[in-house]
């Protein structure tokens, strides 16, 4: 690959004190870039991370030796672990260094698709939180829902809206990430092809784009709340002078974030407030590059009423058999579908469905028929299913065959089982099953199949 760098980017950042343009250069000229995962450690039948080298700002991050097909692992689909690039993780780094994971808190994420870090804050953020993640891009909803179903954390909404349309929510929020759509310069070493769309008007016109994105959003933002701000460029345009920008519009401070000196993190300063900002390099790291800043609001924000009456419908029987400490969820439906919130966000839910476009919610169960319940896809691969329930393990091979919506045979049953039954792969579940007395029935989903290999 012979990535030749704009120029004009290039010129501008030996502008900074210190920069090796060389060293940026050459790696933006090696054959292979890097690749890492993070596990979800609430499932913990993930890839066995003992060989594997930590990313220093993620606990939960680990690189590659080689980047495998990850279609073809079950553990993938299972959402034991997710793809994500290593720079970008160091927003974990953050939401602990803030302390934002002591306590529950309502979180947005408000620019999340693919759901990289989404799925991140679902970790890292205090287990009774709810977490809002937002896509603008209707196209990019559906992918958005999926991650965060393989997730399996109950106490998520996806939301398909403009950023404007938090301005309906007032002091709302608690945290505020906005990975701010932008040039892409830091991802020019993973997608040749962006190199050709970059331009100096490019990074004006994401600039415009990104000040107006976060003007409409941040009254949803409490005073006292943070704002992470990030981008995937290099464009001080996009960075430094948005964090100027914001406080000088927007009622915010500058909050520092430690670091390690080891990290190879490049800590700067913007020119007319110092704010502090961290640049990530791939010539300093293992990573491609990402800026981050963090905020806090300091302005008086009059607050949404939160009082409202929820009245919430007792939970069918039914449903303590699905669902593991049933008495921690209540339920809702969607459509014919029955599903679970955690309890104390009843009235949350009631205000994000009157004032947003809900796309997901929660955990969805399933359907009632005849007494008892359909299951949906969904629960098979949440954290609220029960762990009781009947299981058939598959070895590699026929689980791909289960991924592809294949036949399973009547051989795997080995344990009389009947009825709806889990398939899963190293003891992470994949989806349902249905075993009659002379057939097994497939049920993952047709969206979600594989393509056969």
């Amino acid at each position: 690959m012979s990535n030749i760098i704009p120029p004009e980017l290039v010129r501008r950042l030996g502008t900074f004190a210190g920069f090796d343009t060389a060293a940026f250069e050459t790696a933006h000229r090696q054959e292979e870039g890097v690749t890492s995962i993070r596990i979800n450690p609430a499932k913990n039948q993930g890839p066995d991370t003992t060989a594997l080298e930590h990313v220093p700002w993620c606990d939960t991050g680990f690189y590659l030796p080689e980047r495998p097909v990850f279609t073809l692992d079950p553990l993938f689909h299972a959402g034991c672990y997710y793809v994500q690039e290593a720079s970008s993780m160091f927003i974990a780094h953050a939401v602990k260094a803030l302390a934002l994971d002591g306590q529950p808190l309502v979180a947005l994420d408000l620019c999340a698709a693919p759901g990289g870090k989404s799925t991140l804050l679902s970790t890292y953020l205090h287990a009774d939180s709810l977490l809002i993640a937002n896509e603008l891009i209707k196209s990019r909803v559906n992918i958005l829902v999926d991650n965060m179903v393989r997730w399996g954390h109950a106490n998520t909404v996806v939301t398909n809206n403009d950023p404007s349309a938090f301005r309906h929510l007032p002091g709302y929020v608690d945290l505020m990430l906005v990975d701010a759509p932008c040039s892409g310069s830091g991802m020019f070493r993973k997608d040749a092809a962006s190199i050709n769309e970059w331009s100096e008007a490019a990074v004006q016109l994401c600039s415009e784009r990104q000040r107006r994105i976060l003007a409409d959003s941040l009254p949803a933002l409490r005073a006292g709340g943070f704002l992470l701000y990030s981008t995937c460029s290099y464009s001080v345009e996009e960075n430094e002078q948005i964090a100027d920008w914001l406080c000088e519009t927007q009622g915010v401070e500058p909050v520092a974030i430690p670091i390690d000196a080891d990290w190879g993190i490049e800590q700067t300063a913007s020119d007319k407030h110092a704010c502090p900002g961290y640049r990530f390099y791939p010539h300093k790291l293992r990573g491609e590059g990402f800026f981050l800043a963090a905020f806090r609001k300091t302005a008086d924000q009059p607050s949404f009423d939160r009082h409202i009456k929820a009245d919430i419908p007792r939970p069918p029987k039914e449903l303590q058999r699905w669902v593991a400490d049933s008495h921690r969820y209540f339920t809702f439906s969607v459509g014919d579908e029955l599903c679970v919130l955690p309890k104390g966000r009843e009235a949350d839910l009631r205000i994000l469905q009157r004032v947003l476009y809900l796309r997901n919610a929660g955990t969805r169960v399933g359907r009632l028929a005849k007494g008892d319940i359909i299951p949906s896809h969904h629960l098979a691969l949440s954290n609220a299913r029960h762990q009781g329930l009947p299981t058939v393990a598959l070895d590699k091979e026929m689980a791909l065959e289960y991924l592809r919506k294949g036949n399973v045979p009547p051989s795997v049953n080995t344990q009389k089982l009947s009825g709806w039954t889990l398939a899963t792969y190293r003891g992470a579940a994949l989806g349902w099953m249905k075993l009659l007395p002379n057939r097994i029935n497939n049920y993952y989903p047709k969206e979600w199949r594989i393509a056969t290999m």
